[in-house]
């Protein structure tokens, strides 16, 4: 009996489902999209014509189908895609090297961020604060999924998504464009209130159980902690992001604007 064949590396087939996380793929990376399957009752005129624009085959979706594809729980209204997620990620060498560094921009480091919903969140709130990219590890790290998109509200295609090896290895790279690097912390030295952020930015998100690696700490600038009631302990990996984010954004207005 012949073995198996294996899926190429970064050539998973992933779903997406729901008519805005296909119209966020078709109105801002069509080349994703490999097929779409259809209810036969999807009349939707703009979405039909996007799909004939960028010639992606369609199927139709039978009538009660589509959950063995999704997830029995999911709400996927009639419209689910196969996306290429290797083509939404793009390598670190072309990110870093048409980055406009003097406009002192921040991006988001993942370090082992297992829940796709965290990092969907993550996704989205780096998009609606204006960080120009979200670094995502090849290993040990939850990757591009239908779960991490529509969590992400459409913003996976909005957003630049980076592809990483080893998270040390890259702070040390981000320090050597002139990035200063923040990895969140509980108990972080640096109140983010504290902080001026007038430098280029790189935030490092943790583990949602274990928080951020110590070696990977240790390549951190600094670490930075949230202040609030000694009531609460900590915040969701995701949460703590976003008000992170929202913190710099206050002292970087022009990337809202832009």
């Amino acid at each position: 009996m012949r073995p198996k064949r294996k899926t190429p590396p970064g050539r998973e087939k992933v779903y997406i489902y729901g008519k805005h996380a296909l119209m966020e793929a078709l109105t801002n990376a069509p080349s994703t999209i490999r097929k779409v399957f259809l209810a036969p009752n999807q009349d939707d005129a703009k979405l039909r014509t996007l799909l004939e624009k960028h010639a992606i085959p369609t199927s139709p979706l039978a009538s009660g189908k589509g959950k063995e594809l999704v997830g029995r729980d999911t709400v996927h209204q009639g419209v689910i895609a196969v996306i290429d997620p290797s083509t939404l990620l793009i390598p670190f060498e072309t990110f870093i090297n048409t980055l406009d560094m003097s406009t002192n921009p921040a991006v988001a480091v993942l370090g082992e961020v297992h829940d796709p919903h965290n990092v969907g969140a993550i996704i989205r709130s780096a998009a609606a604060f204006g960080l120009a990219g979200v670094l995502i590890p090849q290993h040990h790290q939850a990757g591009i999924t239908g779960t991490v998109v529509k969590t992400s509200a459409g913003m996976a295609f909005r957003i630049p998504l980076v592809s990483i090896g080893n998270v040390n290895n890259t702070l040390k790279m981000l320090k050597e464009k002139g990035f200063w690097t923040y990895g969140l912390a509980m108990n972080g030295s640096v109140a983010l209130t504290a902080e001026t952020f007038n430098a280029p930015t790189a935030f490092i998100v943790g583990n949602e159980g274990s928080g951020i690696r110590e070696k990977t700490l240790e390549e951190c600038d600094v670490s930075l902690s949230i202040p609030m009631h000694p009531r609460t302990e900590s915040l969701n990996a995701a949460v703590s992001a976003a008000v992170v984010f929202y913190e710099w954004s206050k002292k970087h207005p022009e990337h809202i604007a832009a």
